[in-house]
């Protein structure tokens, strides 16, 4: 009993650890799902080779977080073998069957319990209260909040192709900027290698095959990646930035209001 109590016990620290691991990395900038996954994929050690991987261990916080969800995975899952051995073997078979009972009931009420949405608020909570203090140089950022993406504001990557509005023109001609679309970067393939410019400017020229990385309201966001060349497409720019000023003076009045 007391192996099968040590097997629950070492489950329930290595679903905690990978809980406050993911919430560490979250606060650091990551997105709640990237987090997760990477925090899982760290701690098993199963999984993290994805092209994710390089971006999350570029920054030294997330190195550090992954590092120890690394060297603490790699004990809990010895430990969790060791006791899980422990627990069956030598026993009769009504003492088996009852560990096996025991065990998944455990597992249930774990899994309940930790996919309750009211209690991860609250464990969420306790959890970066106790990381502020604990490590400061985790930085909190609300990126839906920062950005607007609840107030219909998106960020988006656009793949320029050879018809598209966007192609062989440079930032500064396309004026994205009267519809209220923002290009923060540029992903281009240059000799076979993909290179990111960051906060183009405008004499930066678009080519068929960059994926552009645009920041604005979503449903224009999704126009534009559908935009082809020539008269049409001026056409539903223009409309495109009638709609933006529109958009302006109703946000001015509901700050007005505000």
């Amino acid at each position: 009993m007391l192996a099968l109590l040590s097997l629950i016990l070492v489950i329930t620290l290595s679903v905690l650890i990978v809980r406050i691991g993911a919430i560490a990395l979250e606060m650091t900038g990551l997105s709640r799902e990237v987090a997760s996954f990477q925090a899982q994929s760290a701690f098993s050690g199963a999984g993290f080779t994805t092209s994710e991987s390089e971006y999350v261990v570029s920054n030294p916080a997330r190195r550090k977080i992954i590092r120890t969800l690394i060297f603490l995975g790699s004990a809990g899952i010895t430990s969790a073998i060791a006791t899980l051995v422990l627990t069956f073997v030598g026993r009769s078979s009504e003492e088996t069957k009852s560990s096996l009972v025991i065990l998944a009931l455990s597992l249930i009420i774990l899994y309940l319990t930790f996919t309750s949405k009211r209690l991860e608020k609250v464990m969420r909570r306790w959890i970066k209260r106790f990381l502020k203090r604990a490590f400061p140089e985790l930085r909190v950022y609300d990126y839906n909040q920062l950005l607007g993406i609840t107030k219909g504001y998106s960020i988006s990557q656009i793949r320029v192709k050879a018809k598209s509005w966007l192609a062989n023109k440079t930032l500064r001609e396309l004026e994205l900027n009267r519809e209220g679309v923002i290009v923060l970067g540029i992903y281009r393939k240059i000799d076979g290698k993909e290179v990111y410019i960051g906060a183009p400017r405008g004499d930066t020229l678009i080519k068929p095959g960059d994926v552009l990385v645009c920041y604005g309201p979503e449903e224009d966001l999704l126009r534009l990646s559908k935009r082809l060349k020539g008269k049409r497409g001026d056409l539903e720019h223009e409309e495109a930035v009638r709609e933006a000023e529109i958009r302006a003076i109703e946000e001015k009045l509901e700050e007005a209001e505000a």
